[in-house]
């Protein structure tokens, strides 16, 4: 343990043992993190490490996802009804949920409606007195388009609440089960705000969910005690703590040495070595993802689709594959996932052509080349295991047909500011199902209201593709939905709007006496986690 960690389990060895003692205890589980969140209010957060620690922990949301159908199922709602012209949607909400206390405030009621419109209109209403509240940016909210979507949402008693949208959408329901729809206390809101203190209700989370945050040391620890009343049975671990570990080797290091008990996303050269320990476990969950390097389209020469196309032939997808992602990724050729609804199984791809390559860069008045710049992401992610060796592939790939790429990186949190305002040539990104619905992948990477919000990295709009994309919401019968996202794929085909690089499977490992954890489309479900 370093000299700083020792201080600060030092500090905490009031509350709990630190360190082997730590570790050993059956009622405290460790975590090994990938880095701090940016916040504990999933609703202006926008990182997975961030959703980890807060809504997969300390939230519920109205509904949940089957884990091996990826289908809706109750959460906070127990039922829910759908009008003729799916323009409205009623949730009928579950009773005797109790939220959790801290030390600025102790509920005095059960969870109800009041709660849900809190949520809802702190995130769609700028006049709302919360809208603001923590820099008030709430991406993902804006980002699937219920800022506009949701016509009305109302009370109908304390436990029915309805929305009224202004169309048919049929990737609604499944929105209310990502991290974004969190349930907050609306009752503490309202106590703090009038106490001039509304910024604890991001900093000192209360939710409904497993754990309550009892304490944290940004880049070091957080520290979470198990929700004695949780409405979904006992939770079996008393303590959980996140042991915030940026580096891949340092996590497997705690990981070996039972200082954590629990990792994700190993990186795939590890995998051998952890499955030759009969201490350790490795997990592999089929996931719903696609990493990809996106060309601002709105700078020159990329505004060209000959020179995008040309580096697609350009860049050797294969070979990046086989030697980055080590039998734990498959290479992709669509925005959506090969295994969700919607993908186009005999959608063109680009095989490795440099020759061609040349050849279009030569129509495109590109023959002496040009450079550009090449962002590589800092982090790791089951899309993308390594972003710098991806990165010098495709830089050695495109110094071969005359295009300079210079790599660059940034802080995660200035990497994903810059490229959403633009600055990027290229980028280096992913996406990871939210909710299972392509319109989760097909209309919030590559619609045109997309560029706005920012997570449009290639900041293309090609009216063709939009219309199919926005089309597809508007109808309910998978076959019909299914042959717009088709369109649409063809249309993202020749237009090359990015390289699309890889779909991954979700790795994670655990000490063997781990039970009950699990990952799924929703993320890390710690509430039946425990130490056998």
């Amino acid at each position: 343990m370093s000299t700083g960690k020792a201080v600060l389990a030092l500090a905490l060895s009031a509350m709990l043992p630190t360190g082997a003692a730590v570790a050993a205890a059956t009622d405290t589980l460790i975590y090994c993190s990938e880095a701090s969140p940016e916040s504990f209010n999933p609703q202006i957060a926008s990182s997975g490490p961030s959703f980890v620690a807060s809504s997969q922990v300390l939230y519920n949301r109205l509904i949940n996802f089957d884990p091996v159908k990826n289908t809706p199922v109750p959460s906070l709602a127990t039922d829910w009804t759908i009008s003729e012209d799916g323009k409205t949607y009623t949730f009928t909400l579950r009773q005797g949920v109790k939220f959790n206390s801290n030390k600025f405030f102790k509920p005095t009621r059960d969870f109800n409606a009041d709660d849900v419109i809190f949520s809802v209109l702190r995130q769609k209403d700028a006049s709302h007195p919360y809208h603001n509240v923590s820099q008030g940016s709430y991406e993902y909210f804006n980002d699937v388009g219920l800022d506009k979507l949701i016509k009305e949402v109302k009370k109908l008693d304390d436990y029915h609440v309805q929305f009224v949208l202004s169309e048919p959408n049929a990737a609604f329901l499944a929105d209310w089960g990502m991290d974004f729809a969190s349930i907050l206390s609306a009752e503490y809101a309202d106590a703090m705000l009038k106490k001039g203190t509304p910024e604890n209700v991001d900093n000192w989370p209360i939710g409904t969910g497993p754990y309550v945050l009892q304490q944290y040391k940004q880049d070091a620890q957080i520290r979470y005690l198990a929700n004695p009343h949780y409405w979904d049975g006992d939770v079996p671990t008393k303590h959980l703590i996140f042991s915030i570990t940026p580096n891949v080797q340092t996590r497997l290091a705690k990981l070996q040495t039972n200082e954590c008990q629990i990792i994700p996303a190993p990186a795939p050269v590890q995998f051998d070595e952890i499955k030759k320990n009969k201490d350790l476990t490795l997990h592999t969950v089929d996931a719903l993802n696609v990493g990809y390097l996106a060309f601002n389209t709105e700078k020159k020469p990329l505004d060209n689709v000959l020179v995008r196309q040309a580096l697609n032939y350009a860049t050797d997808k294969n070979a990046i594959i086989n030697a980055v992602f080590l039998g734990s990724g498959t290479v992709a050729k669509s925005p959506i996932p090969p295994k969700m609804m919607g993908f186009k199984q005999d959608l063109n791809d680009y095989a490795y052509d440099p020759q061609k390559a040349k050849e279009l860069l030569k129509q495109a008045g590109q023959e002496k080349g040009f450079e550009v710049t090449l962002w590589s992401m800092p982090v790791q992610r089951p899309y993308n295991p390594n972003s710098r060796r991806i990165a010098e592939m495709i830089q050695s790939d495109w110094a071969k047909v005359g295009v300079k790429a210079k790599i660059v990186s940034y802080e995660w949190g200035e990497y994903l500011s810059g490229m959403r305002k633009g600055e990027h040539d290229t980028a280096l990104f992913g996406w990871m199902s939210d909710n299972g619905d392509p319109d989760n992948f097909a209309d919030v990477l590559l619609g045109c209201n997309s560029i706005k919000t920012g997570s449009n990295a290639a900041r293309w709009c090609d009216k063709g593709y939009d219309e199919a994309v926005q089309k597809a919401k508007l109808v309910s019968n998978p076959t019909e939905r299914a042959a717009l996202y088709g369109q649409a794929q063809d249309i993202f085909y020749q237009q090359a709007p990015w390289i699309a690089l890889a779909n991954g499977k979700t790795f994670y490992a655990t000490r063997s006496n781990v039970s009950g954890y699990s990952v799924s489309l929703m993320g890390s479900d710690f509430s039946k986690a425990k130490l056998n």
